[in-house]
C-alpha cells in the first residue's frame, strides 16, 4: 500500500470521531443533525481531502500519518472552539480553511528546503523583527505584550517568529555543525566547546531575555530557547550545549524572577493557585475544577461549566474545557495525537536527505510538539502557565496559520526523505572561513579539522541516534503530562470536587435533586423542593428536629451532619448499581439523588429534645445489639432551616452561642460516677475483687499522699463493692483503682472505646485517659471515681456522651461494644433498598460474666441506690448516676443506663450542664425518654 494510500484511510478514519464530536455539539444545542448543522467536519473533511490530492501531486513521498493528526487535532479543536465562543467560530473557520490552502501552496511554492541555505540570514533577520517587533509597537492583552493592531486588524507576530528562525537556525547548524562539534577539552568526561562556539547561545538566550522583558512572554521566550537547544544537540550531539543552556535558563529564570513583577507572579500562582483563588489564581482553579469534573469518561459535550468560568477558555486554556466534557480518556487521546505528531515529525527528520531538511523537521517538530507540552502542562499546574496557544486547537488565526506552514515544511522534508533517488547530502563545513588552517597540496586539500565523528556517513548513524533519543525526550514529556493528568481527574478529582470555594460542585448542586432524609419511622427532616427555575432549595419540613445529626446543607456554607457524610450519595453521583444507572451515568444524565433513612426514632428523638428543653447537655439513645442510633440531641439547638441566620449569630456572639455545637459527639465532659461502671469492669474482669469485696467507706481518704472525698463526705462504714457501687462511693473506688493499676484500667477504658473516635458513618471526639505511665498514685484513684485530676499531662477519664452510651450498651449486649451509626439504609428514587448498613463491634469489652455481674450492679443502683429516679413502673431498669465537678461551682449531672433489664433493646446516655438542686437529674430525665422510647418500641 502507497503512502497516499495510507493516508487517505486515515483520513477517513479519523472522520468518524470528529464528525461525532461535533454531532454531539449540534445535539447538546438543541439543533437537529442534518448536513447543513454538520457542514463543519463534512467541509473539513473535504478540505483535508483536497489537502490530500494536493500532497499526492506535490510531496507523494511525505509522511503519511501527519495529515490525519493534523486533521483529527484540528476537528476536535473548531469542535470546541464553536462550542466555548460561538461569536468567534466562523473566523476560526475561515482561518482553519484559509490554513489548509496555505498549506497546499506552501509546498506548491516549496519545492526543495535546500532554498533555506541560501536566504537563511533574511530568514533569521525576518524573525528576529517578528519577535522583537511587538516590543515597540505591540498592544498589551491579558498582561503580554504580542499582538500588533492595525485597525481592527490584529495579529500575534510572534507565531511566524518561530518557522522563519526555525529555518535559519535550521541553515546555520547544517552549514557549522562539525565547527560546532569540535572539542578540545574534556571536564569531567564532558567534551566542552571553544568560548566562541557558545556565542549563539548567548545571543539566543539574551534575546529570549529581552522578550520576557519587554514583552512579558515566558511562553514564546521558553519555547524559542528550548527549540534552540535541542536542535543544537540534534545537530552536534554535544551534551555540553544543553548543559551550559540549562545553567544560563536557571540564571536568566532566577533573575527574571527576582527583577520582574510579573515572574513572580506566574511563579506564585503555581506554586499556590488557591492562595489567591478569586484573583490571580483564578484562570488556573477553575481549570483545575473543570478537569475534576471531567473525571474518566467527561461531563459530555456542551455540559461543562468551564466555558463559562474559565478567562479566555478557547484561546490559552481550551484543553482544560477538552478535559472536562470528554474526561480524561479524551484528554489523552489528544495529548497521544501530539505525541503521534512528534514521532512522525522526527521520524521524517531521521529519513531527511540532508542535514538542513533533517535539522528543520526536528525544529519544526519540536517547536509544535513543546509548545503544546507548555500550554497543557501550564493548565494542568505541571508547571507555570505560560499562555501559549495549543497547536490547531485554540482559537486565534496567527497560530493557526503558522502550524499549518509547518506542516507543509515537514511534509516537504518528508517528500525529500532518503531513497527517492537523491544521494545523501551533508553540507560540509568551509574551515577556512571558520579560521582553521587549510593546507594545499597538489590537487589535494588538507582538511584536518572534517576529521570528525559528525562527517560522512557515521555523522549521519550519530544524527539518526539522536534524534531516535529526541523521540523518546518527547515521548518521555507527553507520558508525565498524561500521568499528570491522571492525577487531577482521578487521585485529586475528590478533593477539588469537595472543596468549599468550589462554584462548579456548587452551580451544579443547585440543579440536582437531593435525596431525602426520613428517620426510621418515615418522617420527612430533609428534602429538595424545586424552583420555577428548575433549581432545588433545601427544606427541613420538620423544623430543627435533629438537626446536629441531620445538619445542614447551604451552596454558600457548605454542610455538615449527615448532610455531609451522605453527601455523595444524597446529590446523585454516578451509580452503577444497575445497567440503566450505569448507562445514564455514562452519558451525562443527571440522577437524582438517593434517600438516606437514619435509625432514629422520631419519636424516641421528640422525646430526648422536650426533656432538654430549657437545659444545656446532651442525650444519645442507642439499640445496644446493634449500635443504630434512635436518638441525638443536643441543646441548646439550633435552626438548620435558616443557616444563615444561625451561623451569623454564633460569630457574633463571640462565642456564647454554642447552638451549633454539637454536646453528643463533640464535647468531652466529665464522666462523673458513671466510669465507675468501667471501674468495675476493669475490676471483676481482672479477678481483683468480685461484688461482694468489702472496703472501707469514710468520707474523706488519704490516697497517694492526698484526700479523695465522697459526695458531701458522706461515709458508708465497711461495705461491699456493690453496695459502694449503688451508693456512689468515691473513696471505695478509689481503692478499687488502686487496686486494679493505671495500665489495666486505662486498658479496659480502650476496650470500651476510649482513644477513639466512634461512629461508623459519623465521627466523635476521642475521649481520654491519661498516659497511665504519668499517672499518680492520686489521680488513679480519682479516675477510678471519674474525675480528671491530672496536672502536667492531659488529665482523664474524659467521655462524649456518644462514648458513655457505647459503654452502657456493650454492658446490656453481654460485654460486646458496638460501633454506633446512624444511616440505616440508602434507598433509590424509587424507594428500592441500594445499601444496609453493615453493624461492626469494637470487639469483646469485657467477658459476658462480667458484663452480667455488672448489669446487677446497675439494676441495684436504680433499685435500691442513687438512680432511682430513672425507675418505671413495669420495666426495670439499670443505670449508673454520675456527679461530674466542672469549673462552674454548678455541677453536672450525668446518668448511664438501659432498659429492659432481661431483653435491653435501649442504651442511653445523658449529660445535663450545671443541674441545680431545684432542676430534674439526670436520672429522672432519663427515665423520661426511656419511657416514651419504649411506647415507641412497643407501637
Amino acid at each position: 500500500m502507497s503512502r497516499r494510500t495510507t493516508e487517505l484511510l486515515l483520513l477517513i478514519a479519523a472522520a468518524f470521531p470528529v464528525t461525532l464530536l461535533y454531532a454531539l455539539y449540534v445535539v447538546n444545542a438543541g439543533a437537529a443533525l442534518s448536513f447543513q448543522t454538520l457542514a463543519v467536519p463534512l467541509g473539513l473533511f473535504a478540505a483535508f481531502a483536497a489537502a490530500h490530492i494536493g500532497v499526492r501531486f506535490f510531496a507523494p513521498g511525505a509522511d503519511p500519518a501527519l495529515l490525519p493528526i493534523v486533521f483529527a487535532l484540528s476537528g476536535i479543536g473548531i469542535t470546541f472552539v464553536t462550542r466555548l465562543e460561538p461569536s468567534a467560530a466562523m473566523g476560526q473557520i475561515v482561518f482553519l480553511f484559509v490554513g489548509v490552502a496555505l498549506m497546499v501552496g506552501t509546498l506548491a511554492l516549496v519545492k526543495n528546503l535546500e532554498v533555506v541555505s541560501r536566504y537563511k540570514y533574511a530568514l533569521g533577520a525576518i524573525g528576529i523583527v517578528l519577535l522583537v517587533l511587538p516590543m515597540l509597537i505591540g498592544t498589551e492583552i491579558y498582561g503580554s505584550k504580542l499582538w500588533i493592531k492595525i485597525g481592527s486588524f490584529q495579529f500575534q507576530p510572534g507565531e511566524f517568529a518561530k518557522v522563519f528562525i526555525v529555518l535559519f537556525l535550521a541553515g546555520y547548524l547544517a552549514e557549522n555543525r562539525e565547527l560546532l562539534s569540535i572539542s578540545n577539552r574534556t571536564v569531567l568526561g564532558i567534551k566542552l566547546p571553544r568560548i566562541r562556539l557558545l556565542y549563539p547561545l548567548f545571543i539566543v538566550w539574551g534575546i529570549c531575555l529581552l522578550v520576557v522583558a519587554f514583552e512579558r512572554d515566558l511562553g514564546s521566550a521558553l519555547l524559542f530557547y528550548t527549540v534552540f537547544l535541542i536542535m543544537l544537540y540534534v545537530a552536534t550531539g554535544r551534551v555540553s550545549y544543553v548543559l551550559i543552556g540549562l545553567v544560563l535558563l536557571a540564571v536568566g529564570a532566577f533573575g527574571m524572577y527576582h527583577i520582574m513583577s510579573h515572574v513572580q507572579v506566574r511563579v506564585a500562582i503555581w506554586l499556590d493557585p488557591f492562595k489567591d483563588a478569586q484573583n490571580m489564581g483564578f484562570q488556573i482553579v477553575q481549570a483545575l475544577y473543570s478537569l475534576a469534573d471531567g473525571g474518566l469518561f467527561g461531563v459530555g459535550i456542551g455540559k461543562g461549566l468551564g466555558g463559562d468560568t474559565i478567562p479566555v477558555v478557547a484561546s490559552d486554556m481550551i484543553f482544560a474545557a477538552i478535559g472536562e466534557e470528554m474526561g480524561l480518556l479524551g484528554g489523552v487521546a489528544v495529548l497521544l495525537l501530539f505525541m503521534l505528531f512528534a514521532v512522525r515529525g522526527l521520524t521524517t527528520a531521521a529519513r531527511a536527505k540532508s542535514d538542513l531538511a533533517a535539522f528543520s523537521a526536528a525544529g519544526l517538530t519540536a517547536a509544535v510538539s513543546f509548545q503544546a507540552f507548555t500550554i497543557v502542562g501550564g493548565v494542568t499546574k505541571l508547571i507555570p502557565l505560560t499562555g501559549v496557544t495549543l497547536p490547531f486547537m485554540s482559537q486565534g488565526g496567527s497560530s493557526l496559520l503558522a502550524s499549518f506552514v509547518i506542516v507543509a515544511l515537514l511534509l516537504r522534508a518528508g517528500d525529500e526523505a532518503t531513497g527517492r533517488s537523491t544521494e545523501i547530502a551533508n553540507t560540509s563545513t568551509d574551515l577556512a572561513t571558520a579560521g582553521y588552517r587549510v593546507t594545499a597540496r597538489g590537487s589535494h586539500v588538507r582538511r584536518p579539522g572534517l576529521d570528525t565523528p559528525e562527517s560522512g556517513l557515521l555523522g549521519r548513524v550519530a544524527l539518526a541516534n539522536r534524534l531516535t533519543r529526541t523521540v523518546l525526550l518527547f515521548t518521555a514529556l507527553f507520558a508525565v503530562l498524561i500521568g499528570n493528568i491522571t492525577y487531577i481527574q482521578v487521585f485529586k478529582a475528590s478533593e477539588y470536587q469537595n472543596m468549599p470555594s468550589n462554584n462548579h460542585t456548587i452551580t451544579k448542586a443547585r440543579y440536582i435533586k437531593r435525596g431525602s432524609i426520613i428517620t426510621s419511622d418515615g418522617l420527612t427532616l430533609a428534602e429538595s423542593i424545586q424552583q420555577e427555575d428548575g433549581t432545588y432549595v433545601r427544606s427541613y419540613p420538620n423544623g430543627n428536629l435533629a438537626a446536629h445529626a441531620v445538619g445542614y446543607y447551604s451552596q454558600q456554607y457548605g454542610s455538615s451532619g449527615v448532610e455531609a457524610s451522605q453527601d455523595e450519595t444524597l446529590t446523585g453521583s454516578k451509580d452503577y448499581s444497575s445497567w440503566q444507572n450505569a448507562l445514564n451515568s455514562l452519558a451525562g444524565i443527571t440522577q437524582p439523588g438517593n434517600s438516606v433513612q437514619l435509625t432514629i426514632d422520631s419519636r424516641i428523638q421528640v422525646a430526648a429534645e422536650q426533656a432538654l428543653a430549657g437545659r444545656k447537655g446532651a442525650i444519645v439513645v442507642l439499640d445496644p445489639r446493634t449500635g443504630a442510633v434512635l436518638a441525638w440531641a443536643s441543646a441548646p439547638a439550633y435552626n438548620n432551616t435558616d443557616i444563615q441566620a444561625a451561623i451569623e449569630s454564633a460569630n457574633a456572639s463571640g462565642g456564647a452561642d454554642t447552638s451549633m455545637f454539637d454536646r453528643a459527639t463533640q464535647a468531652l465532659y466529665t464522666p462523673g460516677s458513671t466510669f465507675k461502671a468501667v471501674t468495675l469492669a476493669a475490676a471483676l474482669e481482672n479477678g481483683v475483687a468480685t461484688l461482694q469485696s468489702t472496703y472501707d467507706s469514710p468520707g474523706r481518704l488519704e490516697i497517694g499522699g492526698a484526700d479523695v472525698v465522697s459526695v458531701n463526705e458522706v461515709g458508708y462504714g465497711n461495705i461491699t463493692l456493690d453496695r459502694a457501687f449503688a451508693v456512689s462511693s468515691n473513696t471505695v473506688f478509689g481503692q478499687v483503682a488502686k487496686q486494679v493499676r493505671a495500665d489495666r484500667l486505662v486498658a479496659t477504658a480502650a476496650a470500651f472505646g476510649y482513644g477513639q473516635s466512634l461512629g461508623i458513618d459519623f465521627s466523635t471526639v476521642a475521649s481520654v485517659m491519661p498516659d497511665p505511665s504519668e499517672m499518680t498514685e492520686w489521680e488513679l484513684a480519682w479516675a477510678g471515681a471519674g474525675q480528671p485530676v491530672g496536672q502536667g499531662h492531659t488529665p482523664g477519664p474524659q467521655t462524649t456522651v456518644m462514648q458513655n452510651a457505647v459503654i452502657a450498651a456493650a454492658i446490656a449486649n453481654d460485654g460486646i461494644a458496638m460501633n454506633p451509626y446512624v444511616v440505616g439504609q440508602v434507598l433509590a428514587s424509587d424507594g428500592t433498598v441500594i445499601k444496609t448498613t453493615r453493624t461492626r463491634s469494637l470487639g469483646q469489652a469485657v467477658s459476658s460474666d462480667t458484663a452480667a455481674k455488672i448489669r446487677q450492679a446497675m439494676l441495684d443502683v436504680v433499685q435500691n441506690g442513687s438512680g432511682s429516679a430513672a425507675s418505671i413502673a413495669g420495666v426495670k431498669v439499670a443505670g449508673k448516676t454520675g456527679t461530674a465537678e466542672t469549673n462552674s461551682s454548678t455541677p453536672n449531672s450525668t446518668f448511664i443506663g438501659f432498659a429492659p433489664y432481661d431483653t435491653p433493646t435501649l442504651a442511653i446516655s445523658l449529660v445535663l450542664e450545671e443541674t441545680t438542686e431545684n432542676e430534674a437529674t439526670a436520672a429522672a430525665v432519663a427515665g423520661q425518654v426511656l419511657r416514651a422510647a419504649l411506647a415507641a418500641q412497643s407501637s
